[in-house]
């Protein structure tokens, strides 16, 4: 991938990062206080956590494993350039 690409996806994962570590105890909170209104009232913002956390795991398990490709990049290429 490129550098920009890698640039772009930590950049979402931190700005989803946020509002996810934000949202995620207010939920828990309002679960268990257990208020008719509030629960109404999650129920709307429940919605967009969903997509935030499949987020957060696509770009975080990536972004984990960037090193591991370009190690892996970097070897193949050596041993190609070895063989020539």
């Amino acid at each position: 991938m490129t550098k920009s690409l890698n640039k772009w996806l930590r950049k979402i994962h931190r700005w989803i990062a946020v509002p996810t570590a934000i949202t995620i105890p207010f939920g828990v909170t309002f679960k268990l206080v257990g208020d008719e209104q509030l629960l109404a009232v999650w129920k709307r913002w429940d919605v967009a956590q969903s997509p935030m956390i499949l987020t957060l795991a696509i770009t975080g398990s990536y972004l984990y494993l960037l090193p591991y490709f370009v190690k892996w990049r970097r070897k193949n290429n050596t041993t190609k350039g070895e063989s020539k």
